[in-house]
């Protein structure tokens, strides 16, 4: 958990016990709903690991997808620099609105970085899938060498289009690209938070 977020430096007393809770998407950062929290919401949801709240319609605790399945693994928590607001990054299982949609706000798309992360966990779900259901399950079982291969491919053109100052080309092939090196991390093991952070790291 964020060490920002300790049960003694919570400003409780100054909402009468309640705390809104912004739930953020771990790997996108998509904004996908608000909630309110006692402290036993908040205790529950570090227990269970999936994000509880105080429902002020129903007068108890609510855990979200306790009816619908939808859960919202509790990944961090962040408090505020006033100490009344909460912001939880979580791990969604399923659409985290009531409506079906990823977000409580359906206009809200996330970020374009983080569109590779939900593109991330799409490919992630066709690894072992049957290759005849998808090109990601069928470049997976044909292995390392040939994705690899595919990444190399895919470099070179994006280079060669930039060369010859063909801009549509140039996002398309760039797109090819980022897939395919999506693809191949998935089959090393390796996230693309883990390539982020080395990036973070170089930043420093």
């Amino acid at each position: 958990m964020g060490d920002n977020a300790k049960a003694t430096s919570i400003d409780w007393q100054k909402m009468e016990g309640l705390l809104p809770a912004i739930v953020q998407d771990a790997a996108s950062g998509q904004v996908l709903m608000l909630g309110y929290m006692n402290e036993d919401a908040l205790k529950v949801s570090r227990d269970s690991g999936n994000i509880t709240f105080y429902s002020r319609s129903k007068q108890r605790l609510w855990t979200k997808g306790e009816s619908s399945g939808h859960f919202l693994k509790l990944v961090s928590e962040h408090l505020d620099c006033d100490g009344d607001a909460l912001l939880l990054k979580a791990n969604p299982i399923g659409p985290t609105c009531h409506l079906g949609t990823t977000s409580c706000w359906d206009d809200d798309q996330g970020s374009a970085v983080g569109f590779l992360a939900q593109l991330e966990q799409v490919i992630a779900s066709r690894k072992g899938a049957d290759p005849e259901s998808s090109y990601t399950a069928r470049l997976f079982a044909k292995g390392t060498k040939r994705i690899a291969q595919k990444v190399g491919e895919e470099g070179v053109e994006t280079a060669l289009a930039a060369t010859v100052g063909d801009n549509a080309e140039l996002l398309s092939e760039s797109a090819d690209l980022l897939y395919h090196l999506l693809v191949l991390l998935q089959q090393q093991g390796v996230s693309l938070a883990e390539v982020v952070a080395v990036l973070r790291q170089r930043h420093r």
